[in-house]
């Protein structure tokens, strides 16, 4: 029984721990409306920590029967042999990061495609965006960027310990660039994805839900023409015309007759927002 709940009982401390920073920062930020904040997502971070419960308990031990037998057919070293080892670690770290951003950024813009969209969507509804809203992820759609996101760093080889910071520093950005705050990073938000940038990326407005798919770098959505300047639209409405649901609803979603039925083109962005 212990083993079973290890995997849900680890999750949990980690999100102890960004708890308490996202608390600290909150209050910091907030001041006096941090209650009134609290209150607005109270019911959506419920259903977001159900949602990130049951993914921790079912979809990540399921992930790790095909990461491993995918690990032992490579035998640890991919195609590139020890190439790696012979790099200064910083580096392959950093393009680690970079690789797996690349993987991920191709795996989101396909979600936003009508076929993904229905699993994707319940990511995009909260209607009060947060830090939790990172864990806000239909299993579904756990499933495919659990599958996708690392296969091309384990195919090259890249060190464990590289692929395992890398998740580590990407898991912890994921959940700043969905904190509450209108942060455009400055001149670092040129490099980085900010929260500003990836609350712009669940506006209310679909037609700017095309842009900014990128998690840590903003490097692929500048190269492929998905990066949206946010600083127009700090705290922008965020939520999808689907509404919102509570944990059994969201998990039934996709299968809603309005996801079988001719949809808008959700990735299609206009030539003015464009970079």
């Amino acid at each position: 029984m212990s083993e079973f709940l290890h995997p849900l009982l680890t999750f949990f401390r980690e999100l102890l721990i960004y708890g308490g920073v996202f608390a600290l920062l909150a209050l910091v930020v907030k001041r006096r409306a941090v209650f009134d904040a609290m209150t607005k997502c109270r019911q959506e971070a419920g259903t977001n920590l159900g949602l990130a419960a049951l993914n921790a308990l079912v979809v990540v031990p399921l992930f790790a029967i095909p990461a491993t037998a995918l690990a032992a057919f490579l035998d640890g070293k991919g195609y590139f042999g020890g190439f790696w080892d012979r790099l200064p670690e910083i580096p392959v770290l950093l393009l680690t990061i970079v690789l797996i951003d690349f993987v991920a950024y191709w795996r989101h813009r396909l979600e936003h495609d009508r076929a993904l969209w229905r699993f994707h969507a319940t990511h995009h509804a909260d209607t009060a965006i947060h830090w939790l809203s990172v864990q806000r992820k239909h299993p579904v759609a756990k499933i495919i960027s659990l599958f996708f996101d690392l296969s091309l760093v384990i195919a090259l080889g890249l060190p464990p310990w590289a692929i395992f910071g890398a998740t580590l520093i990407r898991g912890a950005w994921g959940h700043f660039i969905h904190a509450d705050v209108p942060w455009t990073l400055g001149a670092f938000g040129e490099v980085l994805v900010s929260p500003a940038a990836h609350r712009l990326h669940h506006i209310r407005d679909e037609r700017l839900m095309g842009t900014n798919y990128g998690n840590t770098i903003t490097l692929w959505d500048k190269l492929f023409g998905t990066w949206c300047n946010p600083a127009p639209y700090l705290d922008c409405e965020t939520g999808i015309e689907e509404g919102t649901r509570g944990i059994w609803g969201e998990l039934k979603r996709p299968w809603e007759a309005r996801y079988r039925q001719p949809a808008k083109t959700i990735d299609e962005i206009p030539d003015k927002f464009s970079a």
